[in-house]
């Protein structure tokens, strides 16, 4: 079987992937196979604005196999969940119970601009899916910007991710749903995969920087559903193709790493198991199917996330004690005491349901009845500010390549700050101390004419750097911003906290004070500057508990896309 496989891919690679699907045909395919069998796949999500494309694949998703519930982004607990049917109750006098949109028999979400999805309904809607009752999802992302997008956690778990942004109506094509998909259904829960082939799945996955199981998990169903479709019994190399270009691209989070060193011997190895027909699933080639599908821009992105953490949610919106009025929150139980504005229909929630036994106590009391334990205050959330701290090395015979890339990045930020709530400062450390060039702002004009000449050159005084840093930090969330450390430097820290020009002592302050911030929890990265990355500063990113990001010959540009990027993550 796995003979059978290898030199059916290589077969396959030379007429299949030297055209690939459209991303119309990507589209229409992955509906396909949802048509079969969408509780084990999910779901899919739709990345496009309003037009034909996305309008002829909604048109054709009306014939999914399941009732279809619309959803808006912003539903309340109440609706989601359900609640007291007020008017009913007082109506009929006994307590009615509302049922939730996501209390309801096997259906299909249908969730439009989902990239604005409250938190909350974002997390109840991972619930229902993961609850096996077999739900799923349609979420139509229609984001304006490459930083707008669902919740990895709504992401993972649906199969499919198309793009339909570049597709026009001279490059759509008649979709046709496969006939009896419950009949398909079973007959793709037959389908054969070897042990092998899930190992293929799972090593592929694993070098894609793809964690956890659902990504193998959806590549597998995928497999065995299109190989349905094509009336096979066993998975074939198309079959699994198909289903690695379909699921993988939109989780890979890293492209694999290979020595160059091995490559000539791993070919070597790879051709005497060809002639030993001890052959195993090319994934290189798998690998390249996958590549052919990423986003023109999605490679470099890749490569400056690789070893990127997940964010600590302490960007801009994060609930804390902030700096302005947020949204309203569920209200909750408090005195008569508290000057708090009384929530009248949450405390008409908590009493109704203790009316009847209240009645019966008190026969003589007209309309309802309330206790002390009733009354429910209004709340809000806070919003708080961001504030991106960026701690650039001044220091040494690239220190004006370094200021440029920070000044550029600094305006590029500056440009979207109003709409995203962001303040900048900029720390510059060079010769013996650090100093702050740049008090937080959000003005763009005064922002270019303090950056204009700013000096560099000398020693690399890390420590002070990261400690100015640290020192904003405190005064930012007094004030209620959620400060942000951004370090562009090249590592090689040589003046201690002291002054002295001490290679291992300045190391030593540099990684204390890294354990410090961490400490803190504030979120921070580094961004490695240098030609090769380099392991002093790896090693500083680890102990500051930040997001390490080389970046060798970055511009502007680059370093405000790959922050913009790790802070919605």
């Amino acid at each position: 079987m796995r003979q059978g496989l290898a030199h059916g891919l290589i077969a396959l690679s030379k007429k299949r992937w030297t055209r690939k699907m459209t991303p119309w045909e990507r589209a229409t395919l992955a509906l396909s196979l949802l048509a079969i069998d969408p509780q084990n796949l999910g779901g899919m999500v739709i990345r496009a604005r309003v037009g034909p494309a996305r309008d002829a694949l909604m048109a054709a998703a009306d014939a999914l196999p399941m009732p279809s519930v619309r959803l808006h982004p912003q539903m309340t607990a109440q609706v989601l969940d359900g609640d007291v049917d007020l008017s009913a109750t007082f109506r009929s006098g006994t307590l009615v119970q509302q049922r939730g949109l996501l209390d309801r028999p096997p259906s299909l979400f249908v969730l439009p601009m989902a990239e604005r999805i409250y938190p909350y309904m974002s997390a109840r809607l991972g619930q229902a899916l993961d609850a096996g009752r077999s739900h799923a999802l349609l979420a139509l992302d229609e984001g304006a910007e490459e930083t707008e997008s669902l919740p990895k956690a709504l992401i993972d778990r649906t199969a499919f991710h198309v793009a339909l942004e570049n597709v026009g109506l001279t490059d759509l094509s008649p979709i046709y749903l496969p006939d009896e998909p419950v009949n398909l259904r079973r007959k793709a829960r037959k389908v054969i995969a070897t042990d092998s082939i899930l190992e293929d799945l799972v090593v592929l996955a694993g070098s894609l920087g793809i964690t956890g199981m659902r990504g193998p998990s959806f590549a597998l169903c995928a497999a065995q559903t299109h190989a349905a479709m094509q009336g096979r019994s066993k998975l074939a190399d198309e079959d699994v193709a198909t289903a690695v270009e379909l699921v993988y691209p939109h989780r890979a989070t890293q492209l694999p790493q290979e020595a160059e060193t091995n490559r000539q011997d791993t070919e070597d190895q790879s051709a005497n198991e060809l002639q030993e027909n001890e052959l195993t699933l090319p994934n290189d080639l798998l690998l390249e199917a996958v590549k052919a599908v990423l986003p023109p821009n999605m490679l470099s992105e890749l490569e400056a996330r690789g070893t990127a953490r997940h964010a600590s949610g302490t960007g801009s919106g994060t609930k804390r004690t902030g700096n302005r009025r947020g949204r309203p929150l569920p209200a909750r139980q408090g005195s008569k005491s508290n000057v708090s504005r009384v929530d009248l229909i949450a405390t008409l929630r908590a009493a109704i349901p203790w009316q009847t036994l209240r009645k019966q106590l008190q026969p003589t009391a007209v309309g309802p009845i309330f206790h002390q334990s009733d009354l429910r205050q209004k709340r809000y959330q806070s919003l708080s500010d961001r504030l991106l701290i960026f701690t650039v090395d001044a220091s040494g015979s690239a220190a004006m390549s370094r200021l440029a890339e920070a000044k550029g990045a600094v305006e590029l930020l500056l440009a979207q700050a109003y709409a995203r709530r962001d303040h900048v400062a900029l720390v510059s450390y060079r010769g013996s101390q650090a100093e702050l060039l740049l008090s937080p702002t959000r003005s763009l004009v005064q922002t270019k004419r303090q950056l204009a000449a700013i000096p560099g050159g000398g020693g690399t005084p890390l420590a002070a750097g990261l400690s100015t840093a640290m020192s904003l930090v405190q005064t930012a969330t007094q004030k209620g911003l959620t400060p942000t450390i951004i370090l562009l430097a090249d590592g090689r820290a040589n003046v201690a906290l002291d002054g002295t020009g001490d290679r291992a002592k300045a190391t030593n302050d540099a990684m204390k004070i890294a354990s410090t911030i961490a400490g803190t929890q504030v979120e921070a990265m580094v961004i490695d500057t240098t030609n090769r990355p380099e392991k002093t500063l790896r090693q500083l990113a680890l102990r500051m508990d930040a997001k390490y990001i080389p970046m060798p010959r970055a511009d502007a540009r680059r370093v405000s896309t790959a922050i913009s990027a790790s802070l919605v993550e």
